[in-house]
């Protein structure tokens, strides 16, 4: 009998890149920055970190006690609830150890949000080198983000003014800088619509799955709370690097 679930539908989508020579090759890094996480972890250690946000994660009280499953029922949930505001998670996924480091749970995620998220990250290690793999949001390449990792890395040079000249003169320009190998402090950027190269993201499925999907929560006080305690058990009792065994290329079916 054929395995047909007609109940169900997923959204999926195809990267259509300008240039998919350009493209393959971004992915390709992107892969060989996992490859290598635990080599240069131990040769000179390097740390290789996931980052994104999770926006939006609402504090919703369930109007009534959810009834616990027994035997022939399932657990039932009532279905109308209190909104009480959201929040937004930065968090920071340790390729190498699996831990989720130095999270940011807060209401605003702005371009100074994530410059100060990403100076307590460095912080931990402040000498230490950097690889940390993101998307394409605009706050991932600001102004700001520019500035501290040229702090950070001794630059004194001429940043140049937004909009006009210099490093900072365009998304493209800012990227270039940010991304430059020399540095200390490297930002690796998966290609557009490929959100499922950053390894974060696996990380946030069981964040949901685990903590959001059957909440109930008073307050966004208490949902941090209960966020921040879930990533405390995580990272003593779950933590392990993922296995990662894309490698850029068609995977062979």
């Amino acid at each position: 009998m054929a395995d047909l679930k007609p109940h169900l539908s997923r959204y999926w989508l195809t990267p259509k890149p300008a240039d998919p020579k350009a493209f393959e090759e971004q992915v390709a890094q992107v892969c060989e920055v996992y490859k290598q996480a635990q080599a240069e972890a131990a040769a000179d250690g390097t740390h290789t970190v996931s980052v994104d946000e999770k926006t939006g994660i609402q504090a919703l009280e369930r109007i009534e006690k959810t009834l616990p499953m027994k035997s022939g029922e399932p657990e039932r949930r009532e279905y109308e609830y209190k909104r009480h505001g959201t929040l937004c998670l930065i968090g920071n996924f340790d390729v190498v150890t699996g831990q989720m480091q130095e999270p940011t749970i807060q209401a605003t995620r702005t371009e100074a949000d994530f410059a100060a998220h990403t100076d307590r990250l460095i912080a931990t290690d402040a000498q230490g080198k950097w690889k940390i793999v993101i998307d394409n949001l605009d706050i991932h390449c600001s102004e700001t983000l520019v500035r501290f990792v040229a702090k950070e890395c001794g630059i004194t040079d001429d940043l140049g003014v937004k909009g006009k000249s210099g490093i900072l003169k365009s998304v493209k320009t800012r990227k270039a800088f940010l991304t430059d190998p020399t540095h200390r402090i490297r930002f690796v950027y998966v290609p557009k619509h490929t959100s499922w190269l950053n390894q974060i993201e696996i990380w946030f499925s069981i964040l949901a799955r685990r903590v959001i999907k059957r909440g109930s929560f008073r307050s966004v006080t208490e949902l941090k709370e209960k966020l921040l305690a879930f990533i405390d058990y995580f990272n003593k009792t779950m933590a392990k690097p993922f296995k990662w065994t894309y490698t850029g290329r068609p995977l062979n079916v």
